[in-house]
């Protein structure tokens, strides 16, 4: 299940663009703004306002890559960060044949690349970093809550 929704920017000096319009589309994206809002250690951010042009090499054709943040920390580093499940970082496993999943997931991995090749060099011409942050990142740097929620046991159903 997919979470988004608006988010209530509680710092509007330290958002750049319009602090009425931000929109999450993921929980982990959620946290993200909430850091962001609330640490000390960044001094600007935003989310979807900057926007990188990327050739896409399956349709040949150039399309515009919204960044999901960029950070602007107060020893003066400027991030541009996107936020991915760890699945969608590595390429597809082959499962023998073709199948429409497989060939799904291989069409947006290679998507992925080209805008993160883009984004990277992007952010190399103006001097800021670029990464792609997983729940794993997240959890690392204290942004994304550890689940504190067991599993429930398995249990065979009755016939």
């Amino acid at each position: 299940m997919a979470y988004s929704g608006r988010y209530t920017v509680k710092n509007p000096s330290k958002y750049k663009g319009n602090s009425n319009n931000v929109v999450f589309r993921s929980m982990w994206e959620r946290y993200c703004f909430k850091w962001c809002d609330e640490s000390s250690n960044v001094k600007y951010w935003s989310s979807e306002e900057t926007v990188v042009p990327y050739f896409y090499e399956v349709d040949k054709k150039y399309h515009r890559y919204f960044i999901d943040l960029k950070v602007t920390f107060t020893n003066g580093e400027t991030w541009l960060i996107e936020i991915k499940p760890h699945k969608q970082t590595l390429p597809p496993d082959y499962p023998g044949k073709r199948t429409k999943r497989y060939i799904n997931e291989s069409i947006e991995y290679v998507r992925n690349q080209c805008k993160w090749k883009a984004a990277n060099n992007y952010a190399l011409d103006r001097g800021y970093k670029f990464s792609v942050w997983t729940e794993e990142t997240l959890e690392k740097l204290g942004i994304k809550p550890k689940s504190t929620k067991p599993l429930k046991p398995y249990r065979k159903r009755k016939k």
